[in-house]
């Protein structure tokens, strides 16, 4: 069978780290939802997704195709009932769709013809940036299982202070000496050729993906992602990085999700708990305004390529878009459109000829090419996002 990841409905809520991807290339836990839905089913998938980005992320429709919901993460239940799908069948979970059968030839999908099968089983949704921090133990959880069911770690060195080793699984070519591993929080996975230097002191559920580092002496708070090539460092609690992003030096990172690519300067430090404990409001795409999240716990939200500078101080549920550069002292806004250079004094239009020259040189030193496919997706955006910068109105 052909599986295709459709972005859904919940698209728009995920921005801005939807503006430079689908919404299965989202990492939450271990992998990303595309590695998790590809590993459950043992098949490749493809995307639908807005066509801005299908020339990276194309779509590869067959005679049958069985679409899925992107922000559905799967388990084994949702799986085995995603594999029998026959011909005019969907599946349901309340009002929303998780995945249905279709053939190349249906120019239209109308569900009032489809045979409804009800999920009740729980089951891990990604439908609000805040999810994906939120909702981060329980996919590290499931994302250790399915990694490592019927494997053997590799050994925990000597010189390691671990509570719970049996929690505690490492890949090949980690570099590992004089730090402390509590997993009896929750899973601890060190991924393949990572290293965490001396001193450091984490705490699960956490997960240290391929070819990521953990400075010397961090103190690292469950659940925490590094993704891959993500360096982190300082304090660090409950918080994603996709990849390629670097935290690495003293500060407080909390209740936070970072895209790729991007960098915190050192003694940056997010609030993620108002001085008055009130419930955080975080900006929204869709209404262009300040939306209750239900949460006591929010920091900061960071789009791909977004930079801050030394000592910068994030508020309480601060967005910050694409390709932002923020600098100097004080409070900015908890706003900061997408290609915005500046900080609490203002802000003036990042131009792309200056931010593409920066993503080349940061991504050269990873041996990671600025593709022509990234630099049409960010001009995109920079395209779609005038609207939020005031300067450009």
């Amino acid at each position: 069978m052909n599986y295709i990841l459709f972005d859904g409905p919940f698209r728009n809520n995920l921005l801005p780290f939807t503006y430079t991807r689908p919404v299965a290339e989202i990492r939450i836990g271990i992998l990303t939802i595309r590695e998790k839905w590809e590993r459950y089913l043992g098949s490749t998938t493809t995307t639908i997704t807005e066509d801005y980005l299908s020339d990276k992320y194309p779509m590869v429709e067959m005679d049958e195709n069985v679409m899925i919901n992107a922000s559905f993460l799967p388990n084994t239940e949702l799986v085995g009932l995603v594999e029998e799908l026959k011909e005019n069948q969907a599946i349901f979970k309340d009002e929303d769709v998780i995945a249905f059968y279709s053939k190349d030839t249906q120019e239209d999908i109308d569900f009032k013809q489809y045979d409804a099968i009800e999920f009740n089983e729980n089951v891990l949704k990604v439908e609000n940036t805040w999810d994906i921090f939120a909702k981060n133990g329980d996919a590290i959880q499931n994302d250790f299982e399915l990694i490592t069911k019927n494997r053997k770690s590799n050994p925990i060195p000597k010189s390691i202070n671990v509570l719970n080793a049996k929690n505690v699984f490492i890949e090949e070519g980690v570099k590992l000496e004089f730090a402390t591993l509590n997993a009896s929080t929750g899973p601890i996975y060190i991924g393949k050729n990572t290293q965490i230097m001396e001193g450091s002191i984490i705490r699960g559920p956490f997960a240290l993906c391929e070819g990521a580092i953990v400075k010397m002496g961090s103190k690292v708070y469950g659940p925490t992602t590094a993704g891959p090539h993500c360096r982190i460092g300082g304090e660090v609690n409950n918080s994603v990085l996709f990849a390629y992003s670097n935290k690495g030096h003293e500060g407080f990172l909390g209740n936070s999700v970072l895209g790729e690519w991007c960098n915190i300067g050192a003694d940056t430090n997010t609030s993620n708990l108002k001085n008055n404990y009130a419930e955080v409001r975080l900006w929204d795409y869709k209404t262009e305004g300040f939306a209750k999240t239900g949460l006591q716990f929010c920091g900061l939200m960071m789009g791909d390529h977004s930079k801050c500078g030394i000592n910068t101080m994030f508020n309480t549920g601060t967005v910050v878009g694409v390709s932002a550069n923020i600098f100097g002292s004080g409070f900015p806004r908890n706003f900061i459109p997408s290609f915005s250079w500046g900080g609490s004094s203002g802000f003036t239009t990042y131009l792309t000829k200056k931010a593409f020259e920066v993503a080349k040189v940061v991504m050269q030193r990873r041996k990671v090419t600025f593709s022509k496919q990234d630099e049409a997706i960010l001009t995109h955006v920079f395209e779609e996002t005038k609207k939020f910068r005031k300067q450009d109105s």
